[in-house]
């Protein structure tokens, strides 16, 4: 059966025709001209066409999120870009420019100028910025300060000893009088000692403070071994009445090894008087040797001659002493006319509760050429010693300062003494009751003058002198013309208009100094700078006030009563 084909209207082959307006399409606006034919200015906004099928909420959403966070991306940029600004702009600091080795100077003239140093500057100066971090821990000298107490533990001092590397050493060892029991004591001395023991050859200072002579003997135990840089060697131990059965010293202290050694300060530590540990030293301080252990004269005297270039010796709280070659004040031989021990640079001496014996023994028997300062406390009668320093004076004794406290002596021989002793700056005369009237007179209306260059002057604790003869001392110290002497209490400061003119007038100062310092008798006596009458019961208010007048340092403490009250009239 054949297939027919499928049959074409005849419509589709008619040409088309115009349908008829409707009057339901009718408008009466115009049609719209198109966008192409209009005419616009070039600066008119044209609204975009809108999609119907873009105008849902969701979508809108979304372009906000993107927006967002195409603008937190930017954020976050320019914070890194500022923060790349930043760096750049401290990395032309001159600060941070400085080279490692001039910071490291800087940082320790900065931490050890100071004088005593603080636990925290370092530590500070990490803290700035890395930079000045790896500069501080790569600077040795910084960590060469280590201390082994309660207050400081074992693993600081360990970092310290790493930092320090190679650099010579000031250790401290401190544990004081401590009340807890005497094992666990020993015990960190012990633990202290052996962390740094391997470090002894570049110790430059040790500094050992323990209660009693077990922990000093431990602790000694260790030092063993050479010591080539030792300087300064302390040990000091604070409870030593007890502990007699300690008495024998664990010898040789550094294996005899210590050819740089300085400076030894000893108190109630028994060494056995080991001359090797004790020559060629320039300070030399003993003290608190009781029950039998104190240095003979003999001893000290070996002492004294293994150091010639002795410069300070201090010797206090020594009992014990045999008496029997002290003369009475009556019986004082003239001291002889050559001397044992020359000491040449000798400046300074004391003598603390040493005993009046062996103070003479010592004084007897070396000469000191060069003494600037000396001072006697709590020997008793010292009258054989003023009469030494009589003897030692009329040949050379550049005297500056004296201290004599708590001794009795006759006032009348202490000023035969200080007439021929006028280089004495500084005099203090503590609880002194052989102090009167008659001294101060004396020092006022004596010719020539005696004292020409002093200073400052202490009578803390004087009760037997009056206001009268202080007060004329004082007037006997002032200028007899105003323009003679520099106004104590002048601010004034010239004002120079070049550093020529300022080295020109620092060179006339120094001039003027040394032209009043000279003690020309046609100037008078120089003017009281200081005057200490702390204690001084006789002393009112009104006096102080009129001392301020013409002294510029005044001191003065109330004298106090039994319960602690002023008694001050």
């Amino acid at each position: 059966m054949a297939t027919m084909p499928a049959r074409i209207p005849a419509s589709a082959f008619a040409s088309p025709r115009r349908r008829k307006p409707s009057l339901k399409a009718y408008n009466s606006v115009p049609p719209l001209k198109p966008w192409a034919s209009m005419d616009f200015e070039p600066d008119a906004y044209i609204p975009p066409r809108v999609n119907q099928q873009n105008l849902s909420i969701s979508h809108l959403r979304e372009a906000l999120n993107k927006l967002d966070t195409t603008m937190a991306g930017l954020m976050i940029k320019r914070r890194e870009l500022e923060t790349q600004l930043e760096q750049a702009v401290r990395s032309q600091s001159p600060v941070l420019r400085i080279p490692s080795e001039l910071l490291s100077s800087i940082f320790i003239m900065g931490v050890l100028g100071m004088g005593d140093e603080n636990p925290v500057m370092v530590p500070t100066l990490m803290l700035v910025c890395k930079y000045w971090a790896e500069v501080a821990l790569n600077t040795p000298v910084l960590w060469a300060k280590i201390s082994v107490s309660p207050h400081d533990s074992l693993e600081k001092a360990r970092r310290r000893l790493e930092r320090s590397k190679s650099c010579p050493l000031d250790v401290t060892v401190n544990f004081g009088a401590r009340l807890e029991s005497v094992s666990r004591v020993t015990e960190q001395v012990v633990h202290a000692m052996d962390l740094l023991r391997p470090a002894l050859w570049r110790t430059k200072s040790l500094h050992i403070s323990v209660p009693g002579r077990p922990q000093a003997h431990a602790a000694l135990l260790h030092c063993k071994e050479n010591a080539p840089t030792l300087e300064n060697l302390t040990i000091h131990v604070h409870q030593s009445i007890q502990d007699e059965h300690y008495s024998a010293p664990p010898l040789p202290l550094f294996n005899g090894h210590t050819p740089r050694l300085r400076s030894c300060s000893f108190t109630s530590f028994n060494f056995g008087w080991d001359l090797r540990l004790l020559a060629r030293l320039r300070v030399l301080k003993l003290g608190g040797y009781y029950n039998g252990n104190t240095p003979s004269t003999t001893t000290l005297m070996n002492i004294l001659r293994q150091c010639p270039d002795l410069e300070e010796l201090v010797l206090r709280n020594l009992s014990n002493v045999d008496a029997s070659a002290c003369p009475s004040r009556d019986t004082i031989e003239p001291p002889p006319v050559a001397k044992s021990l020359v000491l040449p640079r000798l400046t300074k001496l004391t003598f603390y509760y040493a005993g009046i014996a062996l103070t003479r023994q010592i004084l007897g028997q070396i000469t000191f050429p060069s003494l600037e300062s000396l001072e006697l406390s709590y020997l008793e009668d010292i009258a054989p010693v003023i009469h030494l320093l009589y003897g030692q004076a009329m040949t050379k004794l550049p005297l500056r300062h004296l201290r004599i406290e708590s001794c009795l002596f006759n006032e009348m021989k202490l000023a035969n003494s200080l007439s021929i002793v006028p280089s004495i700056t500084n005099l203090e005369l503590v609880d002194v009751e052989d102090i009167s009237s008659y001294f101060l007179k004396v020092l006022t209306v004596s010719h020539p003058c005696l004292l020409p260059r002093l200073e400052s002057l202490s009578l803390e604790g004087c009760t037997s002198f009056d206001w009268d003869s202080l007060r004329s001392f004082v007037e006997s110290r002032l200028p007899a013309h105003a323009h003679t002497y520099a106004r104590q209490h002048s601010n004034s400061v010239p004002v120079l208009s070049s550093a020529s003119a300022a080295a020109a007038a620092h060179a006339r100062s120094q001039t003027h100094h040394r032209h009043h310092s000279n003690g020309n008798p046609a100037l008078g006596p120089k003017r009281l700078r200081a005057i200490d009458v702390a204690r001084c019961s006789q002393i009112s208010k009104e006096m102080l006030q009129w001392l301020r007048m013409y002294v510029s340092d005044v001191k003065c403490e109330s004298a106090k009563g039994v319960w602690g009250e002023h008694v001050m009239s």
